[in-house]
């Protein structure tokens, strides 16, 4: 099988009667890709930077974007709340947001022993997404917003450590740590963000910060906020989507 990595420079090709029938793409830049009288029955996209930006995604000269936003607004209640602008709109989303990651939870207490350590094709597991959502509450609002000295957990997860970013590297994916330790550190995560937002006030959200991963770019409050409730959807998303697939008999133990 071929494989091309970032060495191997691929922008602008073109590929004609060829066969890509199983192929994957990860990570890979696709921004202006054109394909014409393509079979893609069988085609998956996972894209969450999708409804970033105005730029449009055609199928069949029709911008796919507002169909999907709908569908999974209405598949998540409480999603369409991710972009709320003030105190108590924010305080609302995330009640919504914590009522969607409790129901599953209760789903995840019901699957087999080890579900939460089992991996569907090569994504985090389970425990493993809500440990990068620690890291990202850490960055976005311990370090971000509230400019705590020391805001990063021991077990938050990130995949690759940002050259020259100020927080402790994470644990490798592949490490294994006990489920209730993971549900604890989440736990706090989460009271954390529920008691900012409990007094929080429009002044606040209008405050400039800095963005934790670049410093000479700033940002508000408010959209360190709605970083941390996209960051929350988008992995809630890819949570069920693959509790899913371990339902269906897919995936493999990382431990």
């Amino acid at each position: 099988m071929a494989r091309f990595t970032p060495s191997d420079d691929l922008q602008g090709a073109e590929f004609v009667d060829v066969n890509l029938r199983g192929a994957r793409f990860v990570g890979a830049d696709l921004g202006d890709v054109v394909m014409r009288g393509v079979e893609v029955g069988g085609l998956e996209v996972d894209a969450p930077w999708l409804f970033d930006g105005d730029r449009p995604v055609t199928v069949n000269s029709v911008d796919v974007r507002p169909f999907v936003d709908a569908e999974l607004d209405r598949r998540f209640p409480g999603r369409a709340e991710r972009r709320a602008a003030d105190p108590v709109a924010l305080r609302h989303a995330w009640a919504a947001l914590e009522r969607a990651w409790a129901h599953v939870l209760e789903r995840v207490a019901t699957m087999p022993s080890g579900s939460v350590d089992v991996s569907v094709d090569g994504e985090w597991t389970f425990a493993q997404t809500l440990r990068h959502l620690v890291l990202a509450t850490d960055l976005w609002l311990g370090q971000a917003v509230l400019g705590l000295e020391q805001p990063f957990h021991p077990l938050g997860l990130r995949d690759t450590p940002r050259e020259g970013d100020a927080s402790t590297p994470a644990p490798q994916a592949g490490s294994t740590v006990a489920f209730v330790d993971v549900l604890e550190a989440r736990a706090t995560r989460v009271a954390l963000v529920r008691d900012v937002l409990a007094t929080a006030t429009s002044e606040l959200l209008a405050e400039a910060r800095a963005n934790p991963h670049d410093d000479s770019f700033s940002e508000t409050v408010l959209s360190c906020l709605h970083t941390i409730l996209e960051e929350e959807w988008e992995h809630l998303r890819y949570a069920v989507r693959d509790l899913d697939a371990i339902d269906a008999g897919r995936g493999s133990s990382t431990t």
